[in-house]
């Protein structure tokens, strides 16, 4: 776990992308399989039958090894875009990973608008994974900086049970946390699955 107490958010992020830059590919890809079977034990990933995922870009988890599994357990995928009038998340219903997604802002897959139905309403939304750059183990998330999911969770009235998928060098002691930052109530990395404690 580093030692990044004394660090501002920002220095903590770039800190910990170099951290994850470093992984060799093969081991970032047996971690995320690691990560995904975890995620699909999760009796909360069971009951659920909508779940909000996120493609993923860089050195991220891989998320697509467990969004196939989503499709294949049969559940209802949703996916974000982000929406550049609003700077803000739009979400889609996904199913056909090849036909549905096209390549958008920083070059993340994301849906595309014509192929997919937009979600109604985000209380459908059962289950949600989110990324991140750092984690602590009581749930405190660490962002990308744009705030697009603490902005998409004050939307959602239903808050869904909220995951993270995090390799175990991401989990740090402390990150600085303002009003608006969500906590995360599980994380998931390739060596555990942490209940975040309240």
């Amino acid at each position: 776990m580093p030692a990044l107490s004394h660090l501002t958010k920002l220095d903590i992020r770039k800190k910990l992308l170099a951290l994850r830059e470093q992984l060799a590919p093969d081991i970032r890809n047996a971690c995320s399989e690691a990560i995904s079977a975890r995620i699909v034990k999760l009796e909360i990933y069971r009951q659920a039958t909508t779940i909000l995922g996120y493609m993923n870009f860089g050195a991220e988890f891989t998320s697509v090894l467990w969004i196939q599994q989503v499709l294949a357990d049969g559940k209802k995928l949703a996916l974000p875009r982000v929406n550049r009038h609003t700077n803000q998340l739009d979400l889609y219903w996904v199913d056909d990973l090849e036909n549905q997604l096209e390549s958008g802002l920083w070059g993340i897959r994301e849906p595309v608008v014509e192929r997919c139905e937009r979600l109604t309403t985000l209380n459908e939304v059962e289950f949600a994974l989110l990324p991140g750059v750092a984690f602590t183990r009581d749930g405190a998330r660490l962002g990308y900086g744009g705030g697009y999911y603490d902005k998409l969770l004050a939307l959602m009235t239903d808050r869904p049970a909220l995951v993270a998928a995090a390799f175990a060098l991401q989990i740090v002691e402390r990150i600085p946390q303002e009003e608006t930052d969500v906590k995360v109530e599980w994380i998931i990395t390739e060596q555990e699955t942490i209940a975040c404690s309240k």
